[in-house]
């Protein structure tokens, strides 16, 4: 079985939603009638950027491993905002249950287990027609359960 980027992706997006508290993007900016805040800023847009096979086995395998890349571009009306978008972000990807090490924000992929994240970038804000956008990049490393 190979790893659905788009299947993890949408994971992701559930979990920032949740995490943040508001309306996450699929490639684009979130629509009136996303959830939880609709398309009123601050806000965050996902992008899959690709996957390599992980360092387990290859992905026609049965227990195929990924390495996802995804991009959060948090948006707000001023450099702050984007700022503490990007760190609600940082914090649903890696933020752990003090004292246990777990992650406090699960992500469920149906049929594979998240079993590593990492910030792979985080490259800051940019400002284009009074728009503030801060860009990261995350990297999961999924693996389906073995058979």
């Amino acid at each position: 079985m190979s790893v659905s980027g788009r299947q993890v992706a949408l994971a992701v997006q559930a979990t920032l939603q949740t995490a943040t508290g508001r309306s996450c993007g699929y490639g684009t900016a979130p629509t009136s009638t996303s959830q939880p805040t609709g398309a009123t800023i601050p806000y965050c847009v996902l992008y899959e950027l690709g996957q390599t096979a992980g360092l387990g086995p290859a992905f026609g395998d049965a227990d195929a491993d990924a390495r996802v890349l995804l991009q959060v571009s948090s948006v707000g009306t001023t450099a702050e905002q984007a700022s503490l978008q990007a760190d609600k972000a940082r914090q649903a990807f890696l933020a752990r249950v003090p004292g246990s090490g777990q992650f406090l924000n699960a992500i469920n992929v149906v049929g594979l287990t998240v079993i590593g994240r990492e910030l792979d970038a985080d490259i800051g804000s940019s400002v284009e027609s009074s728009t503030y956008t801060y860009v990261q990049r995350f990297v999961l490393t999924v693996s389906t359960p073995n058979s």
